[in-house]
């Protein structure tokens, strides 16, 4: 069968900055090298970090910053692996738990990572208890790291209290996942731009629009915009390649030909592919 994720063998119209960076993205395997977590809810076809330097070189991306994935659940060593190889241009969000060391909070410090991630996405096994997000952003805001919430639609409602709590930057994986039948005028999404707007700590990602809407993926340009114009300034772009648990093909140069429909003018397009990653994950630190 052939690969239904192998990128399509052209460009993007749209030629990104110097500096631009793709600030959610996915290293998976090599299964032989890196195995997947047993209780993973998907296996994905390796894509290791090889394939990934290679589409970012063909999208004219800089810089990354690679998000571990809930197929390979705490065990980040490829997502780590990826980082060391390129240190200058990639930043990692890890997973940990409770039993995850100390020592090893500092050596993924060492290594570039900024941040760790929660998955609330039941689909995907994500039940983890509230308890345990908060001893864990305890454990790593001393390192300045922040956290990652990949939440679904009422998800950011009903976590309000919990996110302002956690004293940290927080961002928001992909617009909330927010329902794109219900419009910008959603309560999701609402409630997700209500936080945006009353607090600095909260960012969002302005990624996941194949997640939404079909190709050519314009129908979710509304609430990238809006996302946009409520905090220019904390709003992150990813491709979230190579798009784990998604049916259809993408092609992620269709996704970059979104960013000067979503960002019209060059100051905030400057911002959300280059000087906002650069702030939150340190590049040139």
């Amino acid at each position: 069968m052939p690969d239904q994720h192998q990128p399509a063998p052209h460009l993007a119209g749209f030629q990104p900055p110097a500096g631009a960076c793709d600030a959610h993205c996915h290293v998976f395997g090599p299964g032989a090298r890196f195995p997947y977590a047993e209780s993973r809810r998907y296996t994905p076809e390796d894509r290791p970090k090889e394939v990934l330097a290679a589409l970012h070189a063909r999208l004219g991306l800089d810089r990354a910053v690679l998000v571990q994935a809930s197929c390979h659940g705490t065990d980040n060593r490829a997502m780590l692996d990826a980082l060391r190889g390129a240190p200058e241009r990639y930043r990692g969000v890890a997973m940990i738990d409770d039993s995850t060391p100390e020592a090893e909070l500092a050596a993924m410090h060492a290594a570039g990572v900024r941040g760790i991630r929660f998955n609330f996405i039941a689909a995907l096994g994500g039940e983890p208890d509230l308890a345990t997000v908060r001893r864990a952003a305890d454990r790593v805001r001393g390192l300045g790291w922040h956290m990652v919430l990949h939440v679904q639609g009422e998800g950011v409602r009903e976590m309000r209290d919990t996110i302002r709590a956690l004293r940290m930057p927080v961002v928001i994986d992909h617009m909330g996942r927010v329902d794109p039948a219900q419009g910008t005028a959603g309560a999701a999404f609402h409630a997700l731009l209500g936080l945006l707007q009353e607090s600095e700590d909260i960012w969002v990602k302005l990624s996941g629009a194949e997640r939404m809407v079909p190709a050519p993926f314009h129908a979710a340009l509304p609430f990238a915009q809006a996302l946009l114009r409520a905090a220019p300034r904390r709003v992150l772009w990813g491709t979230d390649f190579p798009h784990p648990n998604l049916a259809v093909a993408v092609e992620e140069a269709a996704l970059l030909d979104l960013v000067p429909l979503i960002a019209p003018d060059p100051g905030d397009r400057h911002r959300l592919l280059v000087g906002n990653p650069a702030t939150l994950y340190g590049f040139g630190d």
